[in-house]
């Protein structure tokens, strides 16, 4: 995780995993997540999924998750508010729906 002090935020990679089944959010190490949506990557639907599955994984409000590289790439930055997440304690999988 990169750590940013002077905004309270980390930043984490994101490997987007469009049309899938199951909607998944895997974590591969500590800075790195594979995210498995439904839907496909056509007009930024797939990077609002990520978003929102993302949120649910952190237990975040989705405004607190701002995508910052890679808006039409697989391999992606978000940036997360560090102390409102315990990373010590995430799953390192978590079946969303």
């Amino acid at each position: 995780m990169v750590n940013h002090p002077s905004t309270g935020n980390m930043h984490l990679t994101i490997v987007a995993k469009p049309k899938k089944k199951q909607e998944k959010v895997v974590q591969i190490d500590p800075t790195t997540y594979a995210v498995s949506i439904k839907e496909p990557p056509i007009d930024g639907r797939a990077n609002d999924a990520i978003i929102k599955s993302l949120s649910k994984y952190f237990s975040i409000s989705p405004s607190q998750i701002a995508l910052i590289s890679g808006h039409t790439a697989k391999i992606k930055v978000v940036e997360v508010p560090d102390h409102l997440v315990n990373f010590e304690l995430l799953p390192k999988q978590k079946s969303l729906f």
